[in-house]
């Protein structure tokens, strides 16, 4: 199959051109509950998910970005039921993560608190076999040298040699990213941070990092940006193409005539 394109489809189609267990990571974040006007296109998502969990390589994990729409003062809760199905079909809920957005615009009831989350959801195919956990968080006491002792459950306390604490702490699962100001020409925003960290933290440079529903074209950019090979699927003509005019700059950028 064809890689570092993007496919002008129903990821469907796509999917059903790979063998199995051929794809390393996915990163997307699909419709839901009707939130943005998509070109009018909607997407079949258990038929989505089964297909996913055939393509997904051992140990592969599908990052999954959602929310819940609320109608007449009523979540959906459409988030959890998709969690729920990816597990029926045989995933694991690897994580469960928030992406906090400190610029969110408040669209929100006056009735709730201020909308300013989304779910990102960690499912892996099995036990995850590929995780780079990014540690960026200052250590209280980095550097310094930490006496080592470890407790059990019962009670006991087993005295081990004393260890410098790293200078560095891996992060909480919920990550603090601006939604994006720049379109380009879709409805949604992903950032570049969020899809890059993910890019990073569940895969290695080379892996095929695969958007069923490529939108903007983000997951490929930061694909390229941070050397894995990647594949797309974008049912809408003018958001292929869009996606595709953002990605040519950096190809031509890797391979100079």
């Amino acid at each position: 199959m064809e890689l570092n394109t993007i496919f002008n489809e129903n990821c469907l189609e796509t999917m059903a051109r790979m063998d199995d267990e051929f794809i390393d990571l996915v990163v997307t974040s699909p419709p839901y509950d009707n939130l943005k006007d998509y070109d009018g296109y909607t997407f079949e998502f258990e038929s989505i998910v089964k297909e996913l969990y055939r393509v997904m390589k051992k140990g592969g994990i599908v990052v999954w970005i959602v929310n819940d729409a609320t109608i007449k003062g009523n979540e959906t809760g459409t988030s959890f039921k998709q969690a729920l199905f990816f597990k029926e079909c045989g995933f694991f809920l690897h994580d469960t993560m928030i992406w906090f957005k400190p610029n969110s615009f408040n669209f929100g009831s006056n009735y709730c608190y201020r909308q300013s989350f989304e779910y990102m959801f960690i499912f892996s195919k099995g036990k995850a076999k590929t995780v780079n956990l990014i540690k960026d968080v200052p250590a209280k006491l980095g550097g310094q040298t930490a006496r080592g002792a470890r407790k059990h459950s019962s009670g006991v306390r087993d005295e081990v040699p004393d260890f410098v604490v790293d200078e560095f702490k891996r992060r909480d699962n919920v990550w603090f990213v601006n939604v994006g100001t720049k379109n380009h020409g879709h409805p949604a925003i992903f950032p570049d941070e969020l899809a890059g960290d993910h890019i990073l933290s569940w895969s290695n440079p080379g892996d095929i990092v695969y958007d069923p529903m490529m939108g903007s074209g983000t997951v490929a950019k930061m694909a390229i940006v941070h050397q894995r090979q990647f594949i797309g699927s974008e049912i809408s003509e003018d958001y292929a193409n869009n996606a595709l005019e953002r990605i040519r700059p950096l190809f031509e950028h890797q391979n100079p005539q």
